[in-house]
């Protein structure tokens, strides 16, 4: 082998190290980055009550609870939302928002007529009261 094919081994060799090295770096960087939204199912509680209790992602990129689906147990096929929040003293508030329409279905995530609470901290509790009977069957997505 000549000097020069070597010295080409040699480098080539390298950068394949530095390139896999570099890889092996980034990795962890890259698993730390947000996820997408993330979307749980829950029945709602009666008016100004607490139904099914979930927390507010810790990972997700985004930072509102937005109805993204609805659906009223009962004979309408409609009923108004609310989303309610913990503090920490365990008392519930419900958000600014208050009371929207959701007609049975599915809502998008980018509307924010659906946003029922926004800048939501991470890991709140959170939980959907009903206007009209509880025990509707509804998504949020955070």
């Amino acid at each position: 082998m000549s000097k020069w094919s070597m010295n080409r081994a040699l480098v080539a060799g390298a950068l394949v190290f530095v390139s896999a090295a570099t890889g092996v770096a980034l990795a962890p960087v890259a698993s730390a980055a947000p996820q997408a939204c993330v979307t749980q199912s829950l029945t709602t509680g009666d008016y100004e009550s607490v139904g099914t209790i979930r927390y507010k992602s810790a990972t997700s990129s985004c930072n509102d609870l937005n109805l993204t689906y609805s659906y009223n147990t009962n004979s309408r096929n409609y009923d108004d939302y609310a989303g309610r929040l913990r503090r920490s003293d365990g008392t519930w508030f419900t958000c600014a928002k208050r009371y929207v329409v959701g007609y049975d279905g599915y809502h998008s995530v980018t509307d924010s007529a659906y946003a029922l609470c926004t800048a939501v901290s991470d890991n709140t509790p959170f939980t959907v009261a009903s206007l009209f009977d509880p025990a509707d069957n509804v998504a949020i997505t955070h």
